[in-house]
C-alpha cells in the first residue's frame, strides 16, 4: 500500500506565500510523475503543477510566475512553493504520484487526502 501525506496548509493573507510538502510512503518501487492539484467549492478539480522524475515541470495557467513544483527524489517528496497568493487560489490542494509498487508491476495513480489552503485580503 502507498500513503501520500500533504501537509503546509492553512490561512495566509493575499500576497504572501506558502509552502506545500507532501510525503510518498509504503511500498514503492519508483515513482514518475508527481504533482499537485486543486478544487475550489462548486468547482473541478484542476492541475496546479505537475513533475517528473527528471525534473520536467509543467503548470496550470493561473499559477504560471507564481508557483514553484519541484521534488526530492531520495524523500519521495514533492512540494509546492506557491507566492503572491490570491483570493482565488483558496482551494483543498491535493497531492498526486504515479507509483509502480513491483519492478515488473503496473503503474497507479495514488491521492493524497488533501490540505486546505485559505487566501484572505
Amino acid at each position: 500500500q502507498v500513503q501520500l501525506v500533504e501537509s503546509g496548509g492553512g490561512l495566509v493573507q493575499a500576497g504572501g506565500s506558502l509552502r506545500l510538502s507532501c510525503a510518498a510512503s509504503g511500498s514503492i518501487f519508483s515513482i514518475s510523475g508527481m504533482g499537485w492539484f486543486r478544487q475550489a467549492p462548486g468547482k473541478q478539480r484542476e492541475l496546479v503543477a505537475g513533475i517528473t522524475a527528471g525534473g520536467t515541470t509543467n503548470y496550470g495557467d493561473v499559477v504560471k510566475g507564481r508557483f514553484t513544483v519541484s521534488r526530492d527524489n531520495a524523500k519521495n517528496t514533492v512540494y509546492l512553493q506557491m507566492n503572491s497568493l490570491k483570493p482565488d487560489d483558496t482551494a483543498v490542494y491535493y497531492c498526486t504520484a504515479a507509483v509502480k509498487t513491483q519492478r515488473w508491476g503496473a503503474q497507479r495513480d495514488y491521492w493524497g487526502k488533501g490540505t486546505l489552503v485559505t487566501v484572505y485580503l
